[in-house]
């Protein structure tokens, strides 16, 4: 298994404005087929549903009481929160057309309460607040024209807003106006149709019949709610557009079958056109609902993405701490024991200065081999400061063993070394691949401190590999690795020391990997662990 140490960042391919955090919202995504599909497939089953009513719109039914304060009761809620949300999002993105929008859906669901409550059976014979006969038709009228208007308000803004939206604190004010000046609106227009009823035109004939100027009044609405398709069908559309008209459709089937195919209330066409009246409602509520949860889950993934790669990037650091004091402590601790030694020869009468000398060239060699350690390792966690070049494995084999001849002796392993000759070099970064032998090695030397008795033999081979590889082995006495752990062993913080970190093999199959080789061990036999690193030899161009 691959182990990779570096974080990366995951996005979802997506580029926005740093200006503004609001192309997120259905407001301004543009549609995906898929939904495109969805709109036109509710569009085509409401004109549907028209096209069946069509032939029975005038025929009587009978009178249900409870059906328009049940129907009318879940406009109210529903265009309440519609609005609500509506507003939300104004809130967030600034945008007059959204606040046109969700003022049209705040006046709906209030105009809508004094016409539940003024109409004729629904809660008494003649209905609420003195009701007369022309109430409820004139408050269905001024219903009817408060949404069709604010659609064209919307998308006569929407499409001139792009680079002049409000500022927050203006935003917060036209909200608060807007929702004065809708409750004015409505109140007025309640007690203009209550009060103020004798003063206007009849649109009903009776308690059921309607009148010719009633017919007149909704063909006007059907004009407006068509203006309002025409202008949002010419622009680029986003997800709300497209769903605002459909809206329009429903508004519209709703508005045809009350204004020109019906000429009484409590007929099949009357009945129907209340389904379509909840069409209108409901609609834009379900997809902003819709779209808001799928919006709570990509930020839901995001946040736990962004909560991943923290914690990969401490990881990393920690990693990369571990990594450091892994690497620098063999040579450091030669860097110790020679200075140590060189005190001991130079106070020695006479001085033994050539052992001295010795001595201080293996600290200066440790001191070099730090400093290249150190650049391998920001090479290996960064980006590279160095190119890959030529790199000769029989050397890397010898000087690891050159390097670890005094723990050798220490533990008394005896070495054997079968390096095939003439093999061409390897692309890579001389000192990462030097360290993944000396850790090979070095890990080889540990295992085989464990053994008591049996012969301690350390084997270093190089030879061709099938593919034009090159195959470094090497091979210990020691007890060996149980093959179910084989793979394990290369985990980050995996080790089986009592002291370990479990870092030095998952660095160096990460160092191999990245050389474009592979790092692996099996069992060998009667006993002891054979690691091999295979790489692709440097090809003459």
């Amino acid at each position: 298994m691959a182990i990779s140490l570096a974080s990366r960042r995951a996005t979802n391919g997506m580029t926005h404005p740093a200006s503004s955090g609001t192309d997120i919202w259905l407001f301004s995504q543009p549609p995906t087929p898929r939904q495109t599909r969805a709109a036109l497939a509710v569009a085509m089953a409401l004109l549907a549903g028209l096209g069946v009513s069509v032939p029975f719109t005038d025929t009587p039914l009978p009178r249900i009481d409870a059906f328009i304060p049940a129907l009318e009761g879940a406009v109210i809620l529903t265009d309440f929160i519609t609005s609500i949300l509506l507003f939300s999002q104004c809130w967030i993105s600034h945008s007059r057309a959204l606040l046109a929008l969700a003022s049209g859906y705040l006046f709906t669901a209030l105009i809508v309460i004094p016409h539940v409550l003024t109409f004729p059976g629904a809660f008494s014979p003649s209905g609420l607040f003195g009701a007369g006969l022309q109430t409820t038709g004139w408050l269905y009228i001024f219903w009817h024209f408060g949404l069709p208007i604010s659609m064209v308000v919307y998308a006569r803004l929407k499409g001139e807003e792009l680079n002049d939206r409000m500022t927050k604190d203006a935003a917060t004010c036209a909200i608060g106006g807007s929702v004065a000046i809708v409750v004015g609106a409505a109140c007025s227009l309640t007690l203009l149709a209550t009060a103020g009823e004798r003063f206007l035109p009849p649109v009903f004939l009776d308690g059921v019949h309607v009148a010719p100027l009633g017919h007149y009044f909704l063909v006007l609405n059907v004009l407006i709610s068509m203006a309002a398709l025409a202008i949002l069908s010419s622009q680029r559309r986003s997800v709300l557009d497209q769903w605002i008209m459909v809206v329009i459709v429903a508004l519209i089937s709703e508005l045809a079958i009350n204004g020109l195919l019906i000429s009484a209330r409590f007929t099949v066409g009357w009945y129907v056109s209340r389904i379509f009246t909840i069409a209108t409602s409901t609609i834009v509520l379900a997809v902003l609902l819709q779209e808001t949860i799928i919006l709570y889950g990509r930020m839901a993934r995001s946040n736990d993405m962004l909560l991943r790669e923290r914690n990969s990037r401490l990881m990393n650091l920690e990693a990369l701490a571990a990594a450091i004091r892994h690497e620098v402590r063999q040579p450091l601790m030669a860097i110790i024991a020679n200075s140590a030694a060189i005190e001991l020869l130079l106070g020695k009468t006479p001085p033994e200065l050539d052992e001295a000398r010795v001595a201080a060239e293996e600290m200066n060699a440790a001191s070099h081999r730090i400093s290249g350690m150190l650049d391998d390792i920001s090479n290996l966690f960064g980006e590279a400061r160095r190119d890959p070049g030529p790199v000769d494995v029989n050397d890397l084999a010898v000087e690891a063993l050159r390097m670890l001849d005094k723990q050798l002796k220490d533990h008394k392993v005896a070495s054997r070394v079968e390096l095939t000759s003439s093999l061409p070099p390897v692309i890579g970064h001389r000192g990462q691949l030097q360290e993944v032998v000396v850790n090979l090695i070095q890990n080889a030397i540990e295992a085989m401190g464990a053994v008591d008795g049996d012969p301690r033999e350390l084997k270093v081979k190089t030879e061709r590999s099938g593919g034009g590889a090159i195959r470094v082995t090497v091979a210990d006495t020691g007890p060996g690795i149980d093959p179910k752990k084989s793979d394990e062993i290369f985990q980050v913080f995996f080790t089986t020391k009592s002291h370990g970190m479990g870092l030095g093999l998952a660095i160096c199959r990460m160092i191999i990997e990245r050389h474009g080789g592979q790092l692996c061990v099996f069992q060998a036999s009667p006993h002891g662990a054979v690691f091999q690193m295979t790489l692709p030899e440097l090809r003459p161009v």
